[in-house]
């Protein structure tokens, strides 16, 4: 039986590497992407190959079209990306809207977008010739439900919300699915520096009394990128124990 393969970008901590284990352990031949944590990343692939799954790693910026091309060839010396799980951070700036610039808000809005859009098209146009792909987009709660100083985050999570219905309704009739992943906080890397007192606040407000693991997404990733899921396409899976609810 033959391999599918996953991409996942920003794939070397947090969501990303949960995502990375969760997949191998389902059967996939994951490939690892990341742009400066290659010490982090290649000890993941290990640990993964360890446990008896199949692991690789890609260094790559995504925000640049010639890098994104040259990790795609990588992967297409395998067979191609079947599955593609976006969830490269991009940095923004933390400042209400009446402080923050146009350029500043422009920069996170384009770095998203940008990522998303360009390997998207270029997995999609090899999911189409195979007639079958599964793409996820990890988005944020704070698109639908709006923090202070947020508003460049959540902004382009909202358009990144957007973008995946209409990957949805195109990309459909070649056996291709789109869904967003949504988490509120969860405890990794980039969150371990929050206060004590924000984190408390969250869990207090959260139904089920706790705040998010990176496992919790990457469970939820590895339903939508499963066969069975294939008549679910262009949703939105808030993954953060109830605090935000459509």
């Amino acid at each position: 039986m033959t391999k599918c393969n996953a991409l996942i970008t920003g794939g070397a901590r947090g969501i990303g590497a949960a995502t990375a284990k969760a997949l191998a352990k389902d059967g996939f031949r994951v490939f690892i992407n990341y742009v400066n944590s290659t010490a982090v990343a290649e000890q993941l692939a290990e640990d993964i190959r360890n446990e008896g799954g199949e692991a690789y790693t890609i260094k790559a910026d995504v925000r640049d079209d010639h890098a994104i091309e040259a990790m795609f060839d990588q992967v297409q010396q395998y067979g191609g990306v079947d599955v593609l799980v976006s969830n490269a951070n991009m940095n923004f700036t933390a400042k209400p809207f009446l402080e923050q610039s146009w350029s500043e808000f422009a920069q996170k809005l384009n770095d998203e977008m940008h990522a998303a859009y360009q390997v998207a098209q270029v997995a999609a146009k090899s999911m189409k010739e195979k007639q079958y792909g599964r793409l996820v987009f990890i988005s944020s709660t704070l698109s639908e439900s709006p923090a202070a100083n947020f508003i460049a985050h959540g902004s382009a999570k909202g358009a990144l919300d957007s973008f995946n219905k209409y990957l949805a309704q195109e990309l459909g009739p070649f056996g291709i699915t789109s869904n967003i992943v949504a988490p509120s906080l969860v405890e990794t890397d980039a969150t371990k520096d929050a206060p004590a007192e924000f984190k408390e606040m969250i869990r207090a407000f959260t139904p089920t009394q706790r705040v998010a693991k990176p496992e919790d997404v990457a469970n939820t990733v590895r339903y939508l990128v499963s066969k069975e899921s294939s008549h679910i396409t262009g949703t939105y899976n808030p993954v953060c124990g109830g605090a935000y609810m459509q």
